[in-house]
């Protein structure tokens, strides 16, 4: 069932199939890959293999199509929610950490595919 209440978001969101790669800041070398769901300025949905606690810090690499180098992002878990048991869940993440020269990719990112709809 659709969320049917007021927009709380800061940012508008894209949907938008991107490429991350992900650790758990705390655990250096496991790094796992995976695809966004959406993504804005403030955060983004994605799938992962595994639940996450709230508040777990995430270091996120993004390949994003208006930069051939890939985004670093430390990010922060606010739900981690099982859509198949014991094998897909959708992790929603605020961004902690971007650059400004990331932020611009990211905004030029979330514009084109809002406009592409």
């Amino acid at each position: 069932m659709a969320y049917v209440g007021p927009e709380k978001r800061k940012y508008p969101r894209a949907v938008g199939r991107f490429i991350v790669s992900y650790r758990v800041i705390e655990h250096a070398g496991e790094i796992d890959l995976t695809q966004t769901k959406n993504i804005s300025l403030g955060g983004m949905l994605l799938t992962t293999n595994c639940q996450f606690p709230l508040g777990t810090n995430l270091a996120l690499e993004i390949r994003l199509p208006f930069d051939p180098h890939p985004i670093m992002i430390i990010a922060k878990v606010l739900e981690s929610k099982e859509i198949t048991k014991n094998i897909i869940y959708d992790t929603r993440l605020i961004f902690l950490a971007v650059d400004e020269r990331h932020r611009n990719v990211i905004n030029e990112t979330v514009g084109y595919y809002l406009k592409k709809g």
